[in-house]
């Protein structure tokens, strides 16, 4: 039972991950199939990230209310329909628009499945469980690229969509048999749609201003944009004063553990979004690479990362998360700072260490961060954690890919391997924010 709960949490978990790495990766093929620029493609992804951000902690807070496991459920439902919608999409517009459907259905599995996986395990157990967790999402998003490449060869682009309806069934099935059922927490007041409404507005508008930023759009869309945030920011923290369970959890980020968890996690996910944005260019433009060494390099991280994590969520077990993240970023520092002052002359064979010493450190952090920040949620807020946790990664990642692009802004051809070290201070940054839990209570 423990073991078929497990796979029925974690094969939808693998198809998301794979789900986002596969699209970014078919998008000139979609691009040309549709008949579209690549500026006018980037929206596939653009609108799935905009949906995912908007909807992911009104679901985590819906978890809350009424419990893990139907949010999860109807997430996943939402996901399949969507992926079958998009397969049969014949214009831009259309693919889309249903691209940030199965953005919603998306954030509803991601917004609880932590929460899922702290009632299959033991508080004992709980590491173990997060790093099954993050095992799977390494697994996803590594081998995307190599799936869309070997689909794209044989198969048309709606396929790439069209074969993860099957397979999110059959997880769905799985999920509605095995998922252990979870209390919704009771609650006299009704669920605050404008609350709601204002946390979307105000994560969608702040990933569109990086967005915007990173395209270099006119200052007045930055402005508005920021405005925006600003304003809905303001409205949605007035509004939720009071609330026993805010969507945005600020109760749970006045506890000092949970709160530095997240800025760590955040500052590592900046780290992973400047090196995966700016490493490609990196390794083939300034040090003439070619592109089958690329692919290689970035594969290692990606590899190593799912390699050690189980192996750190069993060590957060038996030793403080603050310790393990902090000796993990600063491994993670040294190999960007190793990869970022590597010349022309650096051999493969030195540079693929780097790539595995930055795979160790993201590992060796991720999961005991995981365990810290559920540990630190008392129960009737899992979802609200849960939902945090995800919106800590993909702020963080969405900032990262910003970053770059303002360092390619600054230093022209030369501006990668600026965002590389940039990339190296913000792990030593979220070191040393790990390694303050430790005085945390």
């Amino acid at each position: 039972m423990h073991g078929m709960a497990l796979l029925s949490l974690l094969m939808p978990v693998f198809l998301g991950s794979l789900d986002q790495s596969v699209a970014n990766t078919a998008l000139p093929a979609i691009g040309e199939a549709l008949n579209s620029t690549p500026a006018e493609s980037v929206w596939v992804v653009h609108a799935y990230q905009l949906a995912v951000v908007a909807v992911l902690l009104p679901l985590a807070a819906l978890g809350d209310r009424w419990g893990a496991r139907k949010v999860f459920l109807l997430g996943l439902v939402l996901f399949n329909l969507a992926a079958l919608a998009s397969a049969c999409a014949t214009q831009l517009e259309w693919l889309a628009f249903f691209r940030a459907i199965q953005g919603v259905g998306a954030a509803g599995v991601m917004s609880v499945n932590l929460a899922l996986i702290k009632s299959i395990y033991p508080p004992d157990k709980l590491g173990r469980g997060a790093g099954m967790n993050a095992l799977i999402v390494g697994l996803g998003f590594s081998l995307g690229p190599t799936v869309a490449a070997l689909l794209l060869a044989v198969l048309p682009w709606p396929w790439l969509f069209g074969l993860q309806a099957p397979l999110g069934m059959l997880g769905g099935w799985l999920a509605w048999r095995h998922l252990p059922h979870t209390p919704a927490v009771p609650s006299d007041a009704p669920y605050d749609r404008v609350l709601a409404l204002l946390s979307a507005v105000c994560f969608a508008s702040m990933v569109f201003t990086l967005s915007a930023v990173a395209q270099q759009k006119s200052l007045v869309v930055v402005l508005a944009s920021l405005c925006l945030m600003l304003g809905s920011g303001a409205c949605l923290l007035r509004r939720q004063r009071g609330h026993a369970a805010p969507v945005l959890p600020v109760d749970l980020m006045r506890r000092p553990l949970f709160s530095l968890s997240v800025f760590t996690s955040f500052s590592a996910f900046t780290t992973q979004g400047l090196a995966f944005v700016a490493l490609p260019f990196f390794f083939q433009q300034q040090l003439e690479r070619p592109a089958v060494e690329t692919g290689v390099l970035m594969s290692v991280w990606a590899l190593v990362v799912a390699l050690m994590a189980p192996v750190a969520g069993t060590l957060s077990d038996r030793y403080p998360p603050a310790i393990l993240g902090g000796v993990g970023l600063g491994i993670l520092s040294l190999g960007m700072v190793g990869l970022g002052v590597s010349g022309a002359h650096v051999p493969f064979s030195a540079m693929a260490l780097c790539m595995a010493l930055c795979g160790v450190g993201f590992g060796l952090f991720q999961s005991p961060n995981l365990r810290a920040i559920m540990a630190s949620a008392p129960a009737h807020r899992t979802s609200g954690a849960s939902g945090m946790v995800a919106m800590a990664r993909l702020t963080g990642q969405a900032s990262g890919a910003a970053l770059v692009a303002l360092s390619f802004n600054l230093f022209g051809p030369l501006g990668a391997g600026h965002a590389v070290l940039l990339g190296a201070l913000t792990a030593g940054l979220g070191a040393a924010l790990s390694l303050a839990r430790l005085r945390a209570r």
